[in-house]
C-alpha cells in the first residue's frame, strides 16, 4: 500500500485552528486543497513528507483561517477604485482640488465620477461640498460625488443633465437637499433621487470590469481576504465573475447577491426576478450565486426609525419597499430557489423585517437557518433580537460602517441612538449566527482594521460609541473566519484549520490574536493561501 504524502508541510510558530476551541498547533499538511493533517509540535507530521513535499519551514509564521467579509460589494468596489480617491481629503477646497486635478485629465463634456469611500463628517467644514463649491473645479464636465451607497453630490452640469432644477419634486422614497431659496444644492439622497443622475453615467466596458475585479481580488489577498460575500450586485456581475474565473484571475472564494432595482410596481419587480439567468447554487468552491438581495432603507441620514430624527422632528426616514411588497418579493425569491439577505437599518425596518420573515417562515417552516438574513440590523432592540433568533434568521454586521458614519448617527439620531448601533456582543452571546463584514465599498474592507474597532468601539470622528457591545479579540476574529463560515453555510467545508477543510489560510509574523492592539493595523500579511495555492506570496514561501 502505498503510504499518504502532503504536498506541502508547514512548520510554523503557531496555528490557530478556530475550531471552536483554543488550539494552538505547530505544523499543518495539504494534500491537493484540502488540510490533510494537524500536529501540536513542528515535527508531528514529518512521517507526512515525500520526496515530492515542499516543506515551509519556519518559526516565525502564525497561521489563521483566511478571511472571509460577509458583506462586501466586491464588483462594484472594484469599479469604484477606478473613481477620484477623497479619502484623503479634510476640507472642501481638497475635494475641489481633486476633482479639478481628473478635469485636467479628462475631455471636456465627459463625466468625472469620485470614488464612494469617503465622508463629510471628515472635512474641516463637516459639510456635504455644494454644486456650486464643486463648479469652482470645472465647469466643462458633468460631476458625480459618490458618498457610501445613498448619497451623492452632483455639479450644477450634473443636475442639469438630469434635469433637476427647483422645480423638480423630491421622489417618494428620497430626498433633493435645497437650499434657502428652494434650488437643490446638488446633494441627493436615497437610490431614487440619485438615480436620473446615475443612469446618465457611461457603464464599464465589460473587461475594464474583469481587469478591476482582478485586480481587486490581488489586493484583498493581500489583506489575508480569500473570501467574500457580495452583499447586492447587478444581474450582469456573474458573467464578470465567471470571465475572471475561466482565465484563472478570480483568487476569492466570492459568493454573489443580487440587487433588485426600486422602480417599478410590485408586478415589476417579480419579473425582474424573473428575467435574472441565475439561481442559487450556481457555481463551484469558488464561485457561487448566494441570494437574492433587497434594498429596505437607507443609512443614517434617512433609515427609518420608530421615532422621529433629532434633527428633524417631521422625518423618520424612509421605508423603500412596503411590508406586504417585500412579503411578496422573498417568497418569489424563495419559490426560485434563492436565500434572501435585506437591508434593514433603522429600528422600524429591522422590526419590520423580521415581521415579514416570520410570516413567511410560517408557511415554510423547513427552510434551512440563515436562508433569510438581515443584512446590517443597524437598531434592533432585545425583544427583535430574540424574536430573529428563534427563527434562525442571520445576523450580517458591519463595524466599519460604524466607524465611518458615527458622527452623523449622533447628528440625525441622537446620542443615545447612535450608541446603539451595531449590538454586536448581545447578538452573539444571545444566540444568533453572525458574520462580520465591511460593506466595501462604503468603508473600509482591511479585517484587522475592523477587528480592531469591534474591540475598542472606537470611531473616526465621534469617539466610542457603544462600549457595553464591543467583543474581545478571538470572537472578532471569529466573525471573518469560522463563525463567517458557518453564517453562509459553508461551516463543515471551511472557516477552520482542521483535516478535511479547505486551506484558505492566512499566515503572519506576529500574532494578531496577542500582539499590542494598537499594533494590529499596522501587520503584513506574510503569505495567503486559497486551496492551498498561494495568492499572496511576497516572501517566496510558495514560489
Amino acid at each position: 500500500m502505498t503510504a499518504v504524502t502532503a504536498d506541502v508541510v508547514v512548520r510554523a510558530g503557531a496555528i490557530h485552528a478556530f475550531d471552536g476551541s483554543d488550539r494552538r498547533a505547530r505544523s499543518l499538511a495539504i494534500r491537493g486543497t484540502e488540510i490533510l493533517a494537524m500536529g501540536d509540535r513542528p515535527d508531528d507530521l514529518d512521517e507526512l513528507i515525500g520526496a515530492r513535499t515542499r516543506v515551509v519551514h519556519d518559526p516565525e509564521l502564525v497561521l489563521l483561517p483566511a478571511f472571509h467579509d460577509t458583506h462586501m460589494h466586491q464588483m462594484w468596489t472594484a469599479v469604484d477604485a477606478h473613481g477620484v480617491a477623497l479619502g484623503h481629503t479634510r476640507c472642501i477646497a481638497d475635494v475641489v482640488g481633486a476633482v479639478a486635478v481628473r478635469a485636467r485629465e479628462t475631455p471636456p463634456g465627459e463625466w468625472i465620477v469620485s470614488s464612494a469611500s469617503w465622508h463629510e463628517t471628515t472635512l474641516a467644514e463637516n459639510r456635504m461640498p455644494t454644486a456650486q463649491e464643486i463648479d469652482a473645479a470645472t465647469r466643462e464636465h458633468p460631476v458625480v460625488l459618490r458618498r457610501g451607497g445613498h448619497n451623492l453630490v452632483a455639479n450644477s452640469m450634473a443636475l442639469a443633465r438630469a434635469g433637476i432644477d427647483r422645480d423638480t419634486p423630491n421622489p417618494e422614497r428620497g430626498t433633493i437637499v435645497r437650499g434657502s431659496d428652494g434650488s437643490p444644492t446638488g446633494w441627493l439622497i436615497e437610490p431614487l433621487a440619485m438615480k436620473p443622475v446615475l443612469d446618465l453615467l457611461p457603464p464599464f466596458s465589460f473587461e475594464d470590469r474583469v481587469d478591476a475585479l482582478g485586480k481587486l481580488c490581488r489586493e484583498l489577498n493581500a489583506h489575508g481576504i480569500a473570501a467574500v460575500r457580495d452583499a447586492g450586485s447587478d444581474p450582469g456581475a456573474p458573467q464578470v465573475f465567471q470571465a475572471l474565473h475561466d482565465r484563472g484571475g478570480l483568487t476569492t472564494r466570492s459568493r454573489m447577491m443580487i440587487m433588485l432595482t426600486l422602480t417599478g410596481d410590485t408586478e415589476a419587480k417579480i419579473a425582474e426576478i424573473e428575467s435574472w439567468p441565475v439561481h442559487t447554487g450556481f457555481g463551484d468552491d469558488m464561485l457561487r450565486i448566494d441570494a437574492l438581495k433587497l434594498l429596505l432603507d437607507g443609512g443614517v441620514e434617512a433609515a427609518a426609525m420608530d421615532e422621529p430624527y433629532a434633527n428633524d422632528p417631521d422625518f423618520r426616514g424612509h421605508l423603500l419597499i412596503e411590508p406586504d411588497e417585500i412579503e411578496q418579493l422573498v417568497t418569489v425569491g424563495l419559490d426560485r430557489g434563492w436565500k434572501v439577505g435585506a437591508h434593514a437599518f433603522g429600528d422600524f425596518t429591522t422590526r419590520t423585517l423580521v415581521d415579514v420573515y416570520e410570516r413567511v417562515l410560517r408557511t415554510r417552516p423547513d427552510l434551512p437557518p440563515g436562508t433569510l438574513v438581515i443584512e446590517h440590523a443597524g437598531l434592533a432592540g432585545p425583544d427583535v433580537r430574540r424574536r430573529a433568533i428563534e427563527l434562525g434568521i442571520g445576523i450580517s454586521v458591519q463595524y466599519p460602517v460604524l466607524y465611518r458614519l458615527a458622527a452623523n448617527a449622533v447628528r440625525y439620531w441622537g446620542p443615545e441612538r447612535a450608541d446603539r448601533i451595531f449590538p454586536i456582543r448581545e447578538w452573539i452571546e444571545e444566540g444568533a449566527v453572525v458574520g462580520g463584514g465591511s460593506d466595501a465599498f462604503v468603508a473600509d474592507w482591511d479585517v484587522l482594521a475592523g477587528v480592531r474597532g469591534m474591540v475598542t468601539r472606537e470611531t473616526a470622528v465621534a469617539g466610542v460609541q457603544g462600549a457595553r457591545s464591543a467583543i474581545d479579540r478571538r470572537t472578532a476574529f471569529e466573525l471573518y473566519t469560522n463563525r463567517a463560515a458557518e453564517f453562509v453555510g459553508e461551516g463543515d467545508r471551511r472557516g477552520s484549520l482542521v483535516p478535511g477543510q479547505l486551506a484558505d489560510i492566512v499566515a503572519f509574523r506576529e500574532d494578531p490574536l496577542t500582539c499590542e492592539l494598537d499594533a494590529l493595523t499596522e501587520l503584513d500579511v506574510a503569505l495567503t493561501l486559497v486551496g492551498g495555492r498561494a495568492v499572496h506570496d511576497p516572501g517566496g514561501a510558495f514560489a
